[in-house]
């Protein structure tokens, strides 16, 4: 298991996988985000995208898929996260796109009130298969610290 302790400043990964369909963009934006561009071609070719592009919701939820299977991977001691303080999307994301990430711890602190657990503070991006950036975030994860 890999606690807050574990965690190393600087430390870099990289990790996913995941390809981009028309369909789930299609589905995605049905429910979440209907505008035009991530719904039919014709409205997308009006615009800045050219051509259906994913939400940026979606490449968020794409993103956090990735992130859990490689904490899974990892066995991480995680309890979740108070937030993001920053979210860029760079580029657009199409289907047939495929997209994985890397992170890298910014810093890390324990929490004053509770001694079970601290925080680190990380920069991911995400990229294309042309190894182009389409989204950065920075976000704080809560993770145990080592029993006893």
């Amino acid at each position: 298991m890999r606690y807050w302790e574990d965690i190393e400043v600087g430390a870099r990964s990289r990790f996913g996988r995941y390809e981009v369909t028309r369909d789930e963009v299609i589905a995605f934006a049905s429910k979440y985000d209907p505008q035009p561009f991530h719904l039919s071609d014709d409205a997308a070719a009006q615009t800045y995208f050219g051509r259906l592009s994913a939400s940026g919701w979606h490449t968020c939820a794409m993103l956090m898929r990735m992130l859990v299977d490689h904490m899974k991977t990892e066995q991480q001691a995680g309890l979740g996260s108070p937030g993001i303080d920053e979210l860029r999307w760079l580029k657009p994301v199409y289907p047939g796109d495929t997209l994985r990430a890397e992170s890298e711890v910014l810093d890390k602190t324990p929490s004053r009130s509770r001694p079970d657990m601290g925080s680190y503070r990380g920069r991911t991006t995400v990229f294309n298969q042309h190894d182009k950036p389409v989204m950065t975030l920075t976000s704080i994860g809560l993770i145990r610290r080592r029993p006893g």
